[in-house]
């Protein structure tokens, strides 16, 4: 069965599809449909977000579809990140290098460096019914950049999570599943989707 990753950004596509490795099912990406649109985000949180993106690639596709919405809550930007976590500071048309220099920077002064990732995955399966998973890291910012980074996820060099001394793009794909906010919100789906196959 094909299942479509809804989302243009690669790097949530990767990990996402990672992931959801090993089970017999085709992932693919709006870009292998041709389909360059994107929803706009209008929702109040990430599960609003996280469903209005699975339905509308859901009904370009006719495919089930899973969509994620999520963002960085970080202690001393009350209410900056969040849900307009891509949008924020140097705003959605800056490169990733662009987005996270501003970003460190304006940690710079901060002294308060706690920080929590949270992600909504919404699946619309091939009867169009809803189905949602969620997913909570909490970890810090640190100085600067400790590694390199998936294209899209400029953060995850350098958020290091509760318990662990490396940032998220520096962890095994194991680690990443079992400690990030999309990795425990995917193995949630995944477990949707092994019971229903």
């Amino acid at each position: 069965m094909q299942i479509l990753i809804g989302t243009n950004n690669y790097g949530k596509a990767t990990e996402i599809s990672e992931s959801l490795s090993g089970l017999e099912l085709d992932f693919i990406t709006p870009k292998d449909l041709g389909i360059e649109s994107d929803p706009e985000e209008t929702g109040a949180d990430f599960k609003e977000n996280a469903i209005l993106k699975a339905k509308h690639f859901n009904s370009l596709s006719s495919l089930p579809t899973i969509a994620d919405d999520s963002g960085i809550i970080v202690d001393a930007l009350q209410d900056e990140l969040g849900l307009h976590t891509r949008r924020w500071g140097a705003g959605p048309e800056a490169s990733d290098e662009e987005w996270i220099e501003y970003f460190l920077d304006r940690m710079k002064s901060e002294p308060n460096k706690k920080a929590s990732f949270i992600c909504t995955l919404a699946y619309v399966d091939h009867n169009n019914d809803l189905h949602l998973f969620e997913g909570e890291c909490h970890g810090m910012i640190t100085e600067s950049l400790e590694a390199d980074y998936l294209p899209g996820l400029p953060i995850s060099a350098c958020f290091r999570p509760e318990g662990l001394t490396q940032v998220f793009s520096s962890l095994t794909l194991d680690q990443k599943n079992s400690t990030s906010h999309r990795g425990r919100a995917s193995q949630k789906l995944r477990l949707h989707l092994e019971n229903i196959n």
